[in-house]
């Protein structure tokens, strides 16, 4: 009684109205994870978005269970961006939360703590952290360590984000829509946009999800392979030279078994470390035919292996509430 009081109090507090949009395919696996997740924060949003592109599992029978705000676009149209603007033009949130599908929040307070820097006027996009599972690949839990690392950042320097965990404010998306033909990175094109207009990008730490990948290793390949393709455009001056892709591959295996044996989890990760990162620098390798440079920062951020981090991998919050996901009643 008490909890949902507090949640009805401070969604009519002076907080500026969210809308959550969620883009789907095929996600019955994670998606009513996500739901319960959002029913569960201290603040509640004014509606949830799904956008899903030709869903042939239960997806679109959990997601009617918590809204009936659900768009659809045949699959052969599909682009992140076109269903990210399709979601955000039929959002009345001042701040448009953005999350995937397979992806769930830690905490109760993440919108709040998603939400809260966009007190500050100069503030474009949010985004927060993510974690692997134990279901997740070593390597890529090692990725998540090193571009999400425990450390908040208001004032950030590049335009990095991600899409599966990130918040911007709907006035400056009237202005700046995602880019419907990038085969991935809308995110990075975006936040480059309002980054060289002025406007800052933050980094919260504090308002962590789960993100979930259950890849094989084609679709890794062809995941790491459109992004690079994206980015090439994004930023026509990269390269990747067969060079790159045999030092980096190398470079990543031999940092992840480092750290695998340090965790006493080598051997039973030694051969999905070398197939995963693997497939990460050919499928980028493939997406890249421009012979020219990259900014430093950002290619240290997609592709160089992470410094030694804190074996702490929650240390800022010992204060909020954890969301239990395996209570066997939930609120309805």
């Amino acid at each position: 009684m008490m909890k949902s009081l507090k949640k009805r109090m401070m969604s009519k507090s002076g907080m500026k109205k969210v809308s959550v949009v969620i883009r789907c395919f095929n996600e019955e696996t994670h998606i009513e994870k996500l739901f319960q997740g959002v029913r569960h924060q201290s603040i509640q949003p004014v509606e949830i978005i799904v956008v899903d592109s030709g869903s042939t599992d239960g997806t679109l029978e959990i997601a009617a269970k918590y809204t009936d705000k659900i768009f659809h676009i045949q699959p052969e149209k599909f682009s992140f961006g076109y269903s990210l603007n399709l979601g955000i033009s039929n959002a009345g949130g001042d701040i448009v939360i953005i999350i995937s599908a397979h992806a769930y929040p830690v905490y109760e307070d993440w919108l709040e703590k998603m939400v809260g820097p966009f007190e500050e006027d100069d503030v474009a996009l949010v985004y927060g952290r993510q974690y692997g599972d134990e279901t997740s690949k070593y390597s890529e839990r090692m990725w998540f360590k090193k571009c999400f690392p425990e450390q908040s950042n208001r004032e950030q320097k590049s335009p990095f984000c991600n899409n599966a965990n990130s918040a911007i404010r709907r006035s400056l998306w009237e202005k700046y829509k995602y880019d419907e033909i990038l085969t991935g990175l809308e995110d990075i094109d975006w936040a480059k946009k309002v980054f060289s207009d002025g406007y800052r990008i933050v980094y919260q730490a504090d308002a962590p999800i789960f993100h979930i990948h259950d890849e094989a290793p084609a679709r890794i390949y062809n995941r790491y392979r459109r992004e690079a393709i994206a980015l090439k455009k994004i930023y026509p001056e990269t390269r990747f030279t067969i060079i790159d892709l045999f030092v980096l591959t190398s470079r990543n295996i031999i940092n992840d078994w480092f750290h695998a044996f340090r965790d006493k989890l080598l051997w039973q990760h030694f051969i999905d470390i070398i197939v995963f990162r693997s497939c990460q620098f050919l499928g980028t390798y493939h997406g890249h035919t421009i012979s020219c440079e990259i900014t430093s920062e950002l290619r240290n951020k997609f592709y160089y292996p992470p410094t030694p981090f804190s074996e702490n991998e929650d240390s800022t919050r010992n204060s909020s509430v954890r969301i239990d996901y395996t209570a066997k009643s939930r609120d309805k």
